[in-house]
């Protein structure tokens, strides 16, 4: 055989890597079901009327001595998982990375936050509390879950490659959301037809998320594979030590740490559009509920197209350029927001088209460009404090939207403030030296950055 034969010929080493970027692909089409079913659509108003049930004579829930507005009860809940995200995810970070087996943990806490989603069937008559405890196991083990996903992006894909196999990764995240999420809305509205009451209806689209969740993390642990930490690491080191360890280091990389910045500056924005959108066209442009489920599968299949095509976009013009258009494009999405008029349903389903395009981009683009601001064997450490920064500091929008709603007592004023954010990560990111950080990180630029 000549060498072009051999060239052309597909070796076992091609023939594994692909086997499992699939499997890796899996996990994203696994876990987000989990972010689009049960947090985005459909626990919150469920838990909600559960404690409503479960309120007192005066309307209040009891809890740890203090008396709870029922209305209040998901978004404290949802809160508390976050701060418990906080301590958890570093830990976990630190010990994919020195134990070297990443798809035993990311094995474990998939199915431990799987199971706890499937309980979540569970609650009714009242059970507040143990639908907060099920939702609080399982968004922490989801985010410790994301964390060594990630980590394994560097391992499966060279440097000019990232963009292209993080883009598939959030496109096959947004097909089986928005499969599953079609099936449960279907389900959901036909609930009478098919002798279900809608509490009923919504278990069990809370119960199959779950289910979903843990079968195709089968997947995933079946076709990934470990590789052996990294020498330097400190085999012998307890979680907490390489935890603190890594704090310390991180200060030598302040590249990575202006990237961390800018991302948590427009990432706020990014996660506030998307959980107060609904809110924006329900209060202020009076759009029905079914119009706003129709925007939310409208989004999850927009998105689709939208990670892949700006993949290739990336592969052009450079993963930073992207991103950079693609928060030009959010700013400008909040400016048209703010002029819509009420009832404007046509123009709100043109918005959240382009809201779909640009956030499977901005989301799978900016995972892929982090991954090179990070010391080799030091993955999951680091996409720890990169997920925290994604959820743990979600409240800044959320607190700017509300407070500026409070001060003019207008929703309009109130989505436009959140531009700030995409303007302030907007600068950082465009300010940053990419190719510097990706040299100091001690890593190898890809051709386009």
């Amino acid at each position: 055989m000549t060498a072009p034969d051999l060239q052309a010929a597909p070796g076992p080493a091609d023939r594994a890597l692909r086997r499992e970027r699939f499997g890796w692909y899996s996990y994203d089409w696994a876990m987000s079901v989990f972010n689009t079913s049960v947090t985005t659509v459909f626990l919150g108003p469920y838990l909600t009327s559960v404690a409503q049930d479960a309120a007192g004579a005066e309307g209040r829930l009891p809890f740890l001595g203090l008396s709870i507005p029922p209305g209040s009860w998901f978004s404290y809940v949802l809160s508390f998982s976050v701060i418990v995200q906080v301590v958890v995810l570093p830990l976990t970070g630190a010990v994919a990375d020195r134990s070297g087996r990443k798809k035993q943990l990311l094995g474990a806490l998939a199915l431990l936050g799987a199971l706890a989603a499937t309980c979540l069937f569970f609650v009714a008559d009242g059970r507040y509390l143990l639908g907060a405890a099920l939702f609080v196991v399982a968004n922490v083990a989801f985010g410790a879950a994301t964390v060594v996903y990630y980590s394994w992006l560097p391992d499966l894909a060279g440097p000019d490659e990232r963009d292209a196999v993080s883009s598939r990764g959030w496109a096959f995240g947004y097909v089986g959301g928005a499969l599953l999420l079609a099936v449960h809305l279907g389900l959901f509205l036909g609930a009478e037809s098919l002798g279900l009451t809608e509490g009923e209806a919504v278990r069990i689209c809370l119960a199959t998320t779950g289910l979903w969740w843990g079968l195709f993390t089968l997947v995933t642990v079946t076709l990934l594979r470990d590789r052996p930490p990294v020498a330097a690491h400190g085999a012998g080191t307890s979680g907490f030590r390489q935890l603190w360890s890594t704090l310390k280091g991180m200060r030598a990389f302040p590249l990575t740490l202006w990237f961390l910045g800018a991302y948590l500056l427009f990432n706020d924005g990014v996660q506030t559009v998307i959980s107060l959108s609904a809110t924006y066209a329900s209060e202020e442009l009076g759009l029905s509920q079914s119009v706003l489920t129709g925007a939310i599968l409208m989004v999850q299949v927009v998105a689709v197209f939208g990670a892949l095509g700006l993949g290739r976009v990336a592969a052009r013009y450079g993963a930073k350029r992207t991103v950079l258009g693609c928060l030009v494009a959010w700013t400008a999405v909040l400016v048209a927001a703010y002029t819509l008029q009420e009832g404007a349903v046509a123009q709100f389903y043109a918005l959240a088209a382009v809201i779909g395009l640009v956030q499977g981009g901005t989301q799978a683009l900016s995972r892929s460009l982090f991954s090179h601001l990070i010391p080799a064997g030091r993955e999951a450490e680091y996409y720890s404090f990169y997920e925290i920064s994604d959820r743990g500091t979600s409240w800044l929008g959320p607190l700017a939207f509300g407070l500026t709603y409070q001060l003019t007592g207008s929703y309009r004023y109130a989505i436009i403030s959140l531009v700030v954010f995409f303007v302030a990560g907007f600068l950082l990111l465009l300010r940053l030296p990419m190719r510097r950080a990706v040299v100091a990180a001690g890593n190898t630029p890809p051709e386009r950055l």
